[in-house]
């Protein structure tokens, strides 16, 4: 029997499924700082020393951990994303539309490519629906305490995920079959099969080249404002939707359009190859 064809819907996680930087639930009021401080200081660094923005948040994690003497450890960061909380309906979403799509002939696929720590992301009550979670990530000493960046999940190496997504590698030291030729019709998941959901600028870059290839891009938000109704009129994005997964909401009931002519999509392409072989045949 044929494989079923891949949807792979990808997510920003800040913002997007969660209702706000996921270091405001737990981490930063465990070192007894507001979230504005701990952000002003992190843009501190940033700005000062010129470097990248994610680079810097993780320095400042390190940082204000050490200066307090709260060891920064793995299993610490693991058990924060318990407190993580999410938009309407999100926690019912995955498998819904996991089951929207067998019942039309799709395999769905979820993804996170975010800015956000893998760590946290780990922790809560959804990592399971991920087939891969891309995210920033420390390495760890022997005593689990961390000591420097494992992986940065900046705002325009997030393109990197959705190829990795595209030809189906996704351990991230694989770069020479990441790099390696390979036909568009051996790809693992066709860019028109692609979903990508974010909140704001920081997705850009994956969303024009959701635009660019063929596939899909939402932003999400809390408060519609010029910001994220920009992004729809530059086309930047293809649709804009207050932040609530429920059933029957404009985010819902469009991600099941796309789903729906994406598999009649695949459809009319396994029939237009079927003719082209049977005429070859004869």
């Amino acid at each position: 029997m044929r494989p079923l064809p891949i949807v792979a819907i990808m997510y920003d996680f800040d913002r997007t499924l969660c209702t706000k930087d996921m270091q405001d639930y737990s981490f930063i009021p465990s070192l007894g700082m507001t979230e504005r401080e701990f952000w002003d200081f992190t843009n501190e660094i940033w700005k000062r020393e010129q470097m990248d923005s994610v680079l810097a948040y993780m320095y400042a994690m390190v940082k204000t951990s050490a200066e307090r003497g709260i060891p920064l450890l793995r299993e610490k960061l693991v058990s924060m994303g318990k407190n993580v909380e999410f938009f309407e309906g999100v926690e019912e979403w995955f498998d819904r539309i996991n089951a929207f799509g067998a019942a039309n002939g799709v395999q769905i696929e979820h993804y996170v490519i975010s800015s956000g720590m893998k760590e946290i992301i780990e922790g809560t009550s959804i990592s399971q629906s991920f087939r891969c979670i891309f995210a920033c990530e420390f390495l760890y000493d022997e005593n689990g305490g961390a000591v420097w960046p494992k992986t940065d999940v900046n705002y325009t190496n997030k393109t990197q995920f959705v190829y990795r997504i595209n030809k189906g590698v996704l351990d991230i030291s694989n770069d020479l079959d990441l790099n390696r030729s390979m036909p568009d019709d051996s790809k693992r998941v066709p860019f028109t099969n692609m979903i990508y959901i974010g909140d704001g600028l920081s997705d850009v870059p994956c969303m024009k080249m959701m635009k660019a290839y063929g596939g899909y891009s939402i932003a999400v938000y809390q408060n519609r404002d010029s910001k994220v109704e920009d992004l729809l009129q530059k086309d930047r994005v293809d649709f804009i939707y207050p932040a609530d997964y429920s059933e029957g909401t404009g985010l819902d009931l469009t991600v099941k359009h796309i789903i729906r002519k994406m598999a009649v999509c695949d459809i009319l392409e396994r029939e237009n190859s079927r003719q082209k072989r049977d005429i070859q045949t004869r």
